[in-house]
């Protein structure tokens, strides 16, 4: 058993510099994957609340009147009637 764990500690160090080199491109990699996500979170609640507040704003009001076209529209109803 204690020559096991000298084994191991053995290839550990003669691995270590590799090991570092692994666990720093994780933390690198795991860090720029959690800004990504907080970053994503953050727009998504700002859109968000943009949104409720357009929202929330009165909208302008247009009223069309169409008496011109419905009167154009029984004229022509009207001549087809006729001939």
């Amino acid at each position: 058993m204690s020559q096991e764990k000298v084994d191991r500690y053995k290839n550990e160090k003669a691995n270590r510099k590799k090991i570092m080199k692994k666990q720093k491109a994780m933390h690198i990699v795991r860090n720029t994957i959690m800004s990504v996500a907080a970053l994503a979170l953050i727009g998504w609640l700002g859109y968000s609340a943009y949104d409720l507040y357009v929202q929330s704003q009165p909208r302008e009001v247009a009223e069309v009147d169409y008496t011109a076209i419905d009167d154009y529209a029984s004229s022509l109803t009207s001549d087809d009637q006729s001939e």
